[in-house]
């Protein structure tokens, strides 16, 4: 992590939840503290959850693409 001003606490988990954290740990090759923080900020970045807009997720549009009624209507089909 960038920021090197670790903080020490205690976290109680599910069992399952440290499990997964325990593996990634291991396959990234860093810590568990490491892991579960950045998790947690990726989680709660807002960019990463996409923004709603009527209670409804709205993603980034992607250049070139195009949705009409006609595709709409055809996906429905």
């Amino acid at each position: 992590m960038s920021d090197r001003s670790d903080m020490r606490t205690t976290v109680n988990l599910e069992p399952e939840a440290l499990a997964k954290a325990k593996m990634l740990s291991r396959q990234r090759g860093v810590s568990l503290g490491e892991i579960i923080s950045q998790l947690i900020l990726k989680s709660t970045e807002s960019s990463a959850r996409g923004k709603k807009r009527n209670g409804v997720l709205v993603f980034p549009r992607r250049a070139g693409a195009r949705i009409d009624v006609d595709i709409v209507n055809e996906l429905r089909e």
